[in-house]
């Protein structure tokens, strides 16, 4: 009896022990198992025990990163398909890039502007005499021989390049001889009956043309048919036919200074008659000179040292 009461004292004693053992610790003695274990073993995720840290939870916390906008913890690719709010409002805070750095447009095209509106451009003018005939810096005259245009006259159209249609235009057309009259002592005595008492070969009147036609050309047509001798020759020189003689009056018949010259609208062309592409209205005079043009009001031909035609 008295062993069996000491064993019950003693287990109360070994009893008190555990108790006070208990309540001195907080919690029974176990192994700390890795949560990476747990994760493991179970599909349930893993409970912090408040007696288990992370390694780096004692750690001092990371350096800010160099975009403020973005967390200690994440880098720009964490979420590639969510933007970062953060990042978002970085974004539309930070300034534009230097205008140095900016693209630069390209010039707007001809005609627009860099809106893309239409432009009104000034209305065009005919080319300059230098440019259209291509003048020789060296001589002073373009391929043919001639001298620049006056301001304000029609530039030489070459033959190849004029383009006539059906168009019918009228001009007048006239041929004389009146300054033979003045210089008969000059003239073959053979010749003297081709000249009309008048000195007119072909009086003034309305001749029709083709557009795009020359002055050659209809002379060439009203002389043929009103039966009027006529004989030309082609220069490729000046790129124009030359009139060697009308009525069988021809070049030095009268003189060595003599021959056949043209004007239109009472200029002296200097430039060949097959290069002068006729207007609407315009009137022609082929003219006979015993003086170079002198004779006939041309002092521009004849102070450059020869008749052109």
């Amino acid at each position: 009896m008295r062993l069996t009461k000491n064993k019950g004292i003693a287990a109360a004693l070994i009893l008190t022990v555990l108790v006070i053992a208990y309540l001195s610790s907080g919690q029974p003695r176990q192994q700390a198992i890795p949560t990476s274990t747990i994760a493991l073993e179970t599909s349930s995720p893993p409970i912090a025990s408040p007696a288990v840290t992370e390694p780096d939870a004692e750690r001092s916390p990371a350096p800010p990163s160099p975009d403020a906008s973005l967390s200690s913890t994440e880098t720009p690719a964490a979420s590639p398909t969510v933007a970062s709010p953060s990042a978002s409002a970085s974004a539309a805070a930070s300034p534009s890039p230097p205008a140095s750095t900016q693209a630069v447009e390209p010039p707007a095209p001809s005609g627009k502007d860099a809106d893309g509106s239409q432009l009104e451009l000034p209305k065009a003018t005919e080319p300059s005499a230098r440019s259209a005939m291509d003048i020789d810096p060296k001589t002073g005259k373009d391929h043919y021989l001639t001298e620049p245009v006056p301001e304000g006259k029609p530039l030489p159209i070459e033959p190849e390049n004029a383009k006539t249609s059906d168009k019918q235009l009228t001009a007048t057309l006239s041929v004389s001889c009146l300054t033979i009259l003045n210089n008969m002592k000059l003239l073959d005595p053979e010749k003297a009956e081709l000249v009309p008492k008048d000195g007119m070969i072909f009086k003034a009147q309305q001749v029709t043309f083709y557009e795009g036609e020359s002055v050659f050309n209809v002379l060439q047509r009203e002389m043929k048919k009103n039966k009027i001798h006529m004989e030309f020759v082609n220069t490729p020189i000046y790129n124009s036919a030359y009139i060697e003689g009308i009525n069988n009056l021809y070049e030095f018949d009268c003189g060595e200074l003599s021959g056949w010259m043209y004007k239109v609208n009472g200029w002296f062309p200097n430039y060949g008659a097959s290069r002068y592409q006729l207007k609407q209205g315009d009137v022609i005079e082929w003219v006979y000179t015993c003086d170079l043009g002198r004779d006939v009001g041309d002092t521009y031909n004849s102070a450059g040292g020869g008749k052109k035609q």
